[in-house]
């Protein structure tokens, strides 16, 4: 298959200042998408584009807003100003997310409500406030969520729920908005290396161990390969797909594999 080109598109990325988001904005801007990136922090997300810019050169063009994905007005603002820098959007990715590891009985409701405006509420605002300032047909949007979305975790009541909401709004989205010629998919990553999740999810060498052994591909992933499948489902070689939640996890939405199961008859 022919490298992805995304020549003369336009990108919006929430939370694209840090770790996986900017990973695919780094690609998306590699492959000639003009990307604007904004998250609460203007001058991380300006420092971002920077470095965005920098590592695509000559192709791709970026830009660092700000805004906070729980604020619709502020969400329709960045819109507004990365639709007006770049031309309608083809590529939407709702990427922010909030977590922290806590006990449903500790977990206070403002702490769970936090967790659901950011990545429940801030998916459909990304998504929904830039409907009108999309280009159509062909636009592809895509939402960041998690494994937490199917499997029961322990200390993640709030996460679970927030990304089993994010997962029915691809799906509902995607019936709604197909005949206009958008698509909507997820992407699921698992243990991604170097991120912020994973420091706080498993802080410390051991135990960034421990989950690369219960891991049926035994490693953690990196931001590059969710990037490249991002880059995938916002290419012409996608064009048909629509509605899915794509895993980029090394098996771990299958179960604990740290047994020693392979065997060989003789």
């Amino acid at each position: 298959m022919p490298e992805p080109t995304l020549a003369g598109r336009a990108a919006l990325i929430s939370g694209g200042s840090s770790g996986i988001n900017l990973g695919i904005a780094k690609a998306l801007a590699a492959a000639g998408a003009s990307v604007a990136v904004f998250g609460r922090d203007g001058d991380k997300a300006r420092r971002a584009a920077a470095e965005i810019e920098a590592a695509a050169a000559p192709l791709g063009r970026a830009l660092g807003l700000a805004g906070d994905v729980r604020d619709p007005d502020a969400v329709a603002r960045v819109v507004g100003e990365a639709a007006d820098a770049f031309g309608p959007l083809g590529i939407v990715v709702a990427g922010a997310a909030g977590n922290f590891p806590a006990a449903a009985v500790d977990l206070t409701p403002k702490g769970f409500r936090t967790v659901v405006e950011i990545d429940l509420m801030g998916t459909y605002n990304v998504f929904r406030l830039a409907f009108d300032r999309l280009a159509t047909p062909g636009a592809s949007l895509i939402a960041i969520t998690a494994p937490q979305a199917v499997n029961p975790t322990m200390r993640q009541a709030h996460v679970c729920a927030a990304k089993a909401g994010v997962n029915m709004l691809v799906r509902t989205l995607a019936l709604e908005w197909g005949p206009a010629g958008v698509r909507v998919n997820g992407i699921s990553p698992g243990p991604i290396a170097g991120t912020e999740g994973m420091a706080r999810m498993a802080p410390g060498e051991a135990a960034l161990e421990r989950v690369a052994r219960r891991t049926p591909l035994r490693r953690l992933g990196e931001v590059r390969e969710v990037a490249d499948l991002a880059l995938f489902l916002c290419s012409d070689a996608a064009a048909y797909i629509t509605g899915g939640i794509y895993n980029c996890d090394g098996g771990v939405e299958l179960g604990d594999a740290s047994g020693d199961a392979l065997t060989r008859r003789r």
